[in-house]
Order: C-alpha cells, then structure tokens, then sequence
C-alpha cells in the first residue's frame, strides 16, 4: 500500500500545481508582486496591485502609520512540525456543486498560504502567488486574539488585577475618554456601546477619521475622537476595532513595557515559533493592536496547535500552561459566555469571546478572523488547526464567494475526520 499512497501523493500534488491562482495579473504577478512604497496614502491596503506583496512585507513598507516596528523573538527551541505522507483527499461541497478538492478550493480563491495541521502533524501546506514558508504575512485583524491573549497573561501574573477594572486605571491618557471608562472586559467583547460606526468601504463610517487621528496623536489621543455612548457598555456586541487598540493601551500601561517585549517570552518563544514576529506600532511606539501582527503561516499554525491543546504546547513534558486554561475557555467556549455573546445572538451565526469568533454546535470550534480572508479555525476536540491568509478582492469575506466557500471547505475538512 505504501507505493500506492505516495503515488496518489504524488498526483493530488500535481493537481494542486496546475491551477493558476485567481487574479494574478490583478495582483501583480507581471510586476513580481510588488510591495507598496509608502505607508500613508493606503495604497499597501487598497490598491490590489501590491495587496500580495504588502500583505506579505508589510512590517518593511516605510513610513506606515507614521510609527515603527516591534519584534517579538523566536524560540531557541522550536516546537517540531511533522508532515503527513500525503495529503487526505478533503472534499466539500457548495450549492450544486458537488465532491470539490482542496484544489479547487485553491483554484477559486485569492488565497497566498493554506495550512492544515492534525494532532501536530502537517496535513497540507500550499501557497500560492510566489509566496513562501518564509514570508510573514499580515493577520489583519486575527491580531485582537493575540492582544487578547497578552490581557489574559497579564491578568495571571496580577499586572492587571481584574477585567472589570476600567482601561483607564491602566492607561491614563484614556482618563476621561467613552473607551478610558470603559472595563477591560467590554472592550474584549467589543461591548463598549461606544456611539462608532465600523466602516470598511471608502468614505463609510468612522474608521477614516479615527485613524487619521490616530496617525497625527497616536492611538491613546484618538480615544477622543469617540464622545458618547450609544448604548450601556456590556449590553450588546458590536464589533469596532477601536476597542482593541485600546486593549493594547491596557497592556503597555500595566506590563510597563512594549507588548512585543512582554509577548516575546511568555507567549512567542513559549509556543516554540521558529520565525520572529513584527508588529506595527504607532507613532509612540504602541503595537497597533487592532491588526498588523506578521508572522509566518507555520507560527500561526504553531499558535493554533496550543490553543487546540488548551494553551498547552504539545511537546511539552511538563505539560507547563502557556495560555492560561481558565482564560482561555472564557475567551473560546461559547457555552461560558452571556446570552447576548453567543452564536446567533452576537451575530446570526457566530458569537463573540474575548477578542475571538465562536462557532455554533455541541462542541467548542472558535475562529480568529481578518479582513481579505486571513484566518485561523481552532477545534480543540479533535485537535484541528486551519490556517489561511489571503488577498480577497473585498475587506469582508461575505462581500465575495469566500465566505461561503471558506465556511464550506472547512465544513468539509471537519467532516472528513469527524467520519474516521
């Protein structure tokens, strides 16, 4: 059986190499996928021509957000990723369309790295657009997990005494400010009932003039730009990436530090990532906790293997948390979070733990999500880890067929273990 294996091994790897990736004329393949020039006129975000290559070197485009860049170190021991002898034959369906592969999955998708990992091993792992193991790619706003992670380590060693203390008892230049008075745990569940509307097309809502704000006064100046509440905090969820960046305020104010130095040994050296990680910072030299977290597709997965394991990484013998446990089930399992958080009262679908996506269903799934289709599912019962980061035509997933199909082809990968 084994010479049978590799052989269809070898032939599901053809196939997956056949097929061009959507666009990559539209985003600049000709021009060697190029990376923006300048950081301040939003060509890196909006302009697709260098959306692959700035999603990919977004740490070196200069100037952006009038700040710098953060480092956080890699490990000196890295946590070991095995690879599957060949790649499982997953298959979804879509509408009418029925029996689809991977490969079409990637076939019809802008997506630039797809990364499955099962019990530790590496189930598939393909890029498109050039693209490589080592590029760090953007995470979009799959960053507020993180920044939710660094809250939860820094409420087990006491810097922050409890999650219903106000942000501004720990960042003083949001005293007096909606958000500043605002408790760190609303600001996880972005419930800050802040009167702000999310924009994501051009001229739509707040978050153009938030950010031009921001880039004059820093994060911590623009928390003034947001003058009343709409309604009481801890009411309702309603999603805006304001409170997140707040929450990095939070932690630089009661770790004393720079997230980056904090994270480095407690949480991106602890979870054996191979690659250092950048984050943008910016113009006080604060992580912009909203998104721009870069990092390689094998350290998010590396990520995802501890949250699987319940913020235990998996080889280690001790079985030492890395994540704190409590923490981290208040974040992820939508059976402990209030009525108004859950999946179908959040959202329709999907509810919302501290900075993470929670799924509907008997058991715990939850999701770290960006815009233009990065993202990472986390299904800790039977230890699955998806990742994907991509260049999407449109900033939100269900604006385009990737939303669907994403949720499909997930579906269809949980589906195919779920079986066995």
């Amino acid at each position: 059986m084994k010479p049978l294996a590799a052989a269809l091994g070898a032939v599901l790897a053809i196939a997956l190499t056949a097929y061009a990736a959507p666009d990559e004329e539209k985003l600049g393949k000709s021009q060697g996928y190029p990376i923006a020039k300048f950081g301040n006129n939003k060509d890196w975000y909006c302009d697709e021509s260098v959306r692959v290559g700035s999603f990919t070197h977004q740490a070196e485009i200069p100037g952006l957000f009038a700040g710098g860049v953060n480092v956080l170190k890699r490990s000196e021991r890295p946590l070991k990723l095995e690879k599957a002898a060949r790649e499982p034959d997953y298959r979804w369906s879509i509408g009418q369309e029925k029996n689809l592969t991977s490969a079409d999955f990637l076939a019809r998708q802008r997506i630039m790295g797809l990364l499955i990992i099962k019990d530790g091993v590496i189930q598939t792992e393909h890029y498109q657009y050039e693209r490589k193991p080592t590029d760090r790619f953007t995470s979009q706003s799959m960053a507020k997990s993180i920044v939710s992670l660094g809250i939860g380590l820094a409420l087990a060693e006491g810097k922050i005494a409890s999650l219903d203390d106000n942000a501004e008892k720990y960042a003083p230049k949001l005293r007096g400010t909606v958000l500043g008075e605002t408790t760190i745990r609303n600001l996880l569940r972005m419930a800050s009932g802040a009167k702000y509307r999310q924009g994501y097309k051009k001229g739509e809502g707040d978050s153009g003039a938030f950010w031009q704000v921001a880039l004059r006064e820093g994060v911590e100046g623009a928390a003034r730009f947001i003058k009343e509440r709409e309604y009481p905090q801890g009411e309702r969820f309603y999603y805006m990436s304001p409170n997140s960046v707040m929450l990095g305020a939070v932690l630089r104010g009661a770790i004393g530090m720079s997230v980056c130095d904090w994270l480095s040994p407690r949480l991106w050296q602890a979870i054996g990532a191979e690659e250092t990680a950048l984050w943008r910072t910016d113009k006080t030299g604060l992580e912009l906790t909203n998104g721009n977290f870069n990092a390689t597709l094998r350290d998010y997965g590396r990520l995802g293997m501890v949250l699987a394991n319940n913020g235990v990484r998996p080889d280690e013998p001790s079985s030492r948390q890395v994540i704190p446990r409590e923490y981290l089930l208040e974040a992820t399992d939508a059976n402990r979070a209030p009525e108004q958080f859950r999946p179908g009262k959040a959202t329709p679908y999907m509810g919302y733990g501290y900075q993470f996506w929670l799924y509907p269903g008997k058991r715990s799934r939850f999701a770290m999500l960006g815009v233009h289709g990065q993202s990472m599912l986390v299904d800790p019962e039977i230890k699955l880890v998806i990742v994907q980061t991509g260049a999407n035509a449109t900033e939100q997933a269900g604006d385009t067929s990737l939303g669907r199909e994403r949720e499909a082809f997930w579906r269809g990968v949980i589906a195919y273990y779920d079986r066995k």
